[in-house]
């Protein structure tokens, strides 16, 4: 069971926090620069950490941009309050960014002409079936050896979707539930005071208030683990925060 538990808890903040550190924060907004050998080695551990359900940045970038700038309108490509249920608002996120991963369907200039990480080999390989059939099977195979019981194995689909379903519950809970420090003219929430199981994520409401800043946390009960990991790295010089996005994080 403790194999189990490691696991799955390991997979998830990995995940996660290559989910929120470099699509969210680098391709989506560019809070800092780094090296383009750095850029590589993030481009990679989040193909690692994501396998299954790796999303290719450049093109969850541009979703995530329409994202701000439609919040909780009709064009909004993931807004929970035009869908029944969840499952729905994964559906058509996925339709979009899959137009957008082969570019069949592409997006007003406005949302690509800031920098969008691609490494196209990587992306056409880790996209592939056979890739995401092999990390599936991987991660089958550490149940199959390590599970106590078949219950367990109700967690596999989240391991297969990881970073669809916390891309869902951040869009879902953080536009429908909690509390708002700021009027943003759209539905936007902070659902998780402390902000530890989505790395930050949960703070909808302040991130779409000023959306360049690296820190998600606004009052002193709100903390943003993702934002104290890219300080260290700002300081050890892995990364480079913006200068206004730093002075910025000052004046709160």
């Amino acid at each position: 069971m403790a194999v189990i538990l490691i696991f799955f808890f390991t997979h998830w903040f990995l995940s996660l926090f290559f989910h929120t550190f470099f699509l969210h924060r680098f391709a989506s907004h560019q809070m800092y620069t780094t090296s383009k050998g750095w850029e590589r080695i993030f481009y990679l551990m989040t193909w690692f950490t994501q396998g299954s359900s790796y999303l290719v940045p450049r093109a969850y970038g541009v979703m995530h941009r329409m994202h701000h700038v439609y919040s909780d309108t009709e064009k909004d490509p993931h807004s929970p309050h035009f869908f029944k249920d969840v499952w729905g608002m994964m559906m058509h996120t996925r339709n979009i960014y899959n137009s957008f991963v082969t570019r069949q369907g592409m997006p007003e200039e406005q949302f690509t002409k800031s920098y969008l990480p691609t490494w196209e080999k990587l992306d056409r390989f880790a996209d592939h079936w056979a890739t995401r059939l092999f990390f599936g099977i991987a991660y089958t195979l550490v149940y199959v050896f390590f599970a106590p019981s078949y219950w367990w194995f109700l967690l596999l689909p989240i391991h297969y979707l990881m970073g669809p379903v916390q891309g869902a519950i951040v869009n879902w809970c953080g536009h429908k539930y909690g509390y708002a420090n700021f009027k943003n003219g759209d539905h936007s929430k902070n659902s998780e005071p402390w902000g530890i199981f989505l790395l930050g994520e949960l703070f909808q409401n302040n991130h779409h208030k000023d959306g360049e800043n690296p820190n998600f946390a606004r009052k002193w009960f709100e903390l943003d683990p993702t934002f104290y990991v890219m300080r260290f790295m700002n300081v050890i010089g892995i990364i480079k925060l913006k200068p206004a996005a730093l002075e910025r994080q000052h004046h709160h």
